[in-house]
C-alpha cells in the first residue's frame, strides 16, 4: 500500500500512539485544535497499552488527581455514544480489603476523604465484602471498602474509540514513523532558553510549534534526544490468566488486597490476577529498541511466586484453576510513584505525558483531558 506523504508542517507533534496519545489527540480535537499529527513508530498500541489491564479506580492520593481520574471514568462511559465504537468500559464496582489494623485505618481515611471528593464508597464488613466476591476467603479480614463507581475497560478498544474520535475532527495519525530527533530554536524573549522547532523522522522532517511526548517506556530515551530528562524505567509486570472457573460471573467486581500486594478482575469467565512485587524486576533492556513491538517477555515464576502465594492464600480456586498464561509485559516506572506530566523544565514547548506506574488506564482518559488544555 503507499503510504500518505508526510506533512511538512503541524502546529502539534504528539510522538506515541498509546492510550496517552490517542487520549491527547482526542481532547486537542475536541477542544477545536485540529492542526495535530500523532506519529506512531509502529503500530497504534504496540507498545504497553495493549497488554494494560485495564482497571479504572476513581480515588487517587490528592483532589486534582480524583477529578483527573473520575473524568476518566465518565468518558470512557460515554465514548461509544458519540463514536460508535466501544470502550470495553464496564462499571463493575471495586472492592479493597484490609487484614490488619493499619490498613483498616487507611480505609477509614480514605473513606473521609471520599466523601469529601464525592466519590461514593462504603465501608463494610468482610462478609459483606464475601458477598461481592465469593470466591474470596474473608476469615482474616476485619472489613472492606465498596466503590460501586469504579470498573474495568478494554485498552484495545479504548484506543480506537479514542482515534476516531479525534480522525473525525481532523487530526492526521501515521504509523510506522519513527521520530529521531527534536529541532529546536533559540527563544527570542529569554536568551539562553531554547524552544522546539520540529521533528526529524524517518521519512523527513516535520516543523511544529508543540511537542508532546507519549513514548511510555521509550519516552525517557526519546527525551534525551532533545536534552529532556524523562525519569522513568521499564520494570518486569505480570499477571497471570486463568480460564474459566466456577462462580466467576460477568458482573464479578474489581478485588483489591493490598495487604498481598494483589489485585483480580474477571475475563471471560476466568479470573485475572497481579500484583507489584515487593522487589521489583527492572528489565535488563537499556535502550528499549523500536522494533519490540506487541511483544511479551519471558515468564518468571520466581519473581511472581511471592504474588502466587498470596493468591492461593486469598482466592484458595487458583489452587486447581486452569491456567492460560503468565504474561509478563514491560511497563514504565517513575522513582516516586507520580505521574510526569507538563512542559519540560529548559525547553519550551516540550511536553511530557509518561510514566503511568501500571495506572494508565485509569488516568490517561483525565491526563489527556489535562495536558490538551
Amino acid at each position: 500500500m503507499t503510504q500518505p506523504d508526510l506533512p511538512r508542517h503541524a502546529r502539534i507533534v504528539i510522538v506515541g500512539g498509546g492510550v496517552i496519545g490517542c487520549s491527547i489527540a482526542y481532547h486537542l480535537a475536541k477542544a477545536g485544535e485540529t492542526d495535530v499529527l500523532l506519529l506512531e513508530q509502529g503500530q497504534i498500541g504496540n507498545g504497553t497499552s495493549w497488554h494494560a489491564a485495564g482497571l479504572v479506580g476513581q480515588l487517587r492520593a490528592s483532589a486534582t488527581l480524583t477529578a483527573m481520574s473520575r473524568y476518566g471514568v465518565e468518558l470512557y462511559a460515554g465514548l461509544e455514544a458519540e463514536t460508535g465504537l466501544a470502550t470495553g468500559w464496564k462499571q463493575c464496582g471495586s472492592l479493597s480489603i484490609a487484614r490488619t489494623p493499619e490498613r483498616l485505618a487507611v480505609l477509614r481515611r480514605t473513606a473521609r476523604r471520599a466523601a469529601s471528593l464525592g466519590v461514593e464508597m462504603h465501608l463494610i464488613s468482610p462478609a459483606e465484602a464475601a458477598e461481592h466476591f465469593p470466591l474470596m476467603r474473608h476469615d482474616d479480614l476485619l472489613g472492606a471498602a465498596w466503590l460501586p463507581g469504579d470498573g474495568k475497560a478494554n485498552p484495545t478498544d479504548l484506543m480506537q474509540s479514542l482515534l476516531r474520535g479525534a480522525r473525525s475532527r481532523g487530526v492526521k495519525v501515521m504509523e510506522g514513523i519513527e521520530v529521531t530527533g527534536v529541532s529546536t530554536q533559540p527563544l527570542a524573549s529569554r536568551p539562553g532558553q531554547r524552544r522546539v522547532s520540529g521533528v526529524v523522522t524517518t521519512r523527513g522532517e516535520i516543523s511544529c510549534e508543540l511537542l508532546v511526548n507519549c513514548a511510555g517506556m521509550w519516552a525517557r530515551q526519546f527525551g534525551q534526544l532533545a536534552g529532556v530528562n524523562v525519569p522513568l524505567f521499564a520494570a518486569e509486570h505480570f499477571y497471570l490468566v486463568t480460564d474459566r472457573i466456577a462462580g466467576v460471573t460477568p458482573g464479578l467486581p474489581v478485588l483489591r488486597d493490598p495487604d498481598g500486594a494483589i489485585y483480580y478482575k474477571e475475563e471471560v469467565g476466568g479470573l485475572v490476577m497481579g500484583g507489584f512485587e515487593r522487589q521489583a524486576k527492572p528489565w535488563a533492556m537499556d535502550p528499549v529498541p523500536a522494533t519490540f513491538q506487541f511483544q511479551l517477555l519471558d515468564e518468571d515464576w520466581d519473581q511472581f511466586e511471592p504474588l502466587m502465594q498470596a493468591a492461593l492464600h486469598r482466592t484458595p480456586c487458583l489452587e486447581t484453576a486452569p491456567i492460560k498464561m503468565l504474561l509478563n509485559g514491560p511497563e514504565s516506572f517513575t522513582p516516586d510513584g507520580n505521574f510526569i506530566l507538563g512542559e519540560a523544565p529548559g525547553l519550551r514547548g516540550y511536553f511530557g505525558c509518561a510514566g503511568f506506574n501500571s495506572a494508565g488506564i485509569a488516568n490517561r482518559g483525565g491526563a489527556g483531558k489535562l495536558i490538551a488544555e
